[in-house]
């Protein structure tokens, strides 16, 4: 099996889902039905400095909901699904408008309706609530839990296998 560095090294689209990776997977409702999620400012920015290296970044959610679009459009995010059932399908669908080879993927999640993508992709990662079975298949598990700064966690690392971490981090340094 190859190691987190190797399958890092390769990735060039970062996948995530929404509910339970970029937020802590709770959803609060308005007295007039609008969705509201929380969203870490550590991850958005974490997704930012890994797009100035070059890394295009996806989201692929089942939910679709008018924040979540809004905070995708803030962050720069290539590309968007929403509503999504089939994430399997969504996944052909973006390898073939990228041009990307599953193996240069990597995707974030946290449940069941994940697999599908895991199991095909380059570098699949879970958070640590994930039931076992998504974690029996990610390559890696996230420290830091969903919405409280798995996706910078993962961005970072990403970063450091790619070597741009430091340079980066030394711009902050200047």
């Amino acid at each position: 099996m190859q190691s987190f560095q190797e399958l890092a090294r390769r990735v060039k689209l970062l996948i995530m889902d929404v509910d339970g990776v970029l937020t802590d997977g709770s959803i609060f409702i308005s007295a007039t039905g609008e969705e509201l999620k929380a969203f870490n400012t550590l991850d958005g920015h974490g997704l930012k400095m890994l797009q100035s290296t070059g890394v295009k970044l996806a989201i692929i959610t089942g939910r679709d909901a008018p924040g979540v679009a809004h905070r995708a459009k803030g962050l720069g995010i290539d590309y968007y699904y929403a509503g999504i059932h089939d994430k399997r399908a969504t996944l052909a669908e973006l390898l073939e408008t990228t041009g990307l080879t599953a193996e240069e993927c990597a995707y974030i999640g946290d449940d069941v309706v994940d697999l599908p993508v895991m199991i095909r992709v380059g570098l699949s990662v879970a958070v640590p609530e994930a039931p076992s079975l998504v974690l029996q298949h990610a390559h890696y598990v996230t420290g830091a839990s969903g919405g409280a700064g798995a996706v910078r966690e993962l961005t970072e690392r990403i970063m450091q296998a790619q070597g741009t971490f430091d340079a980066l981090m030394a711009r902050y340094l200047e």
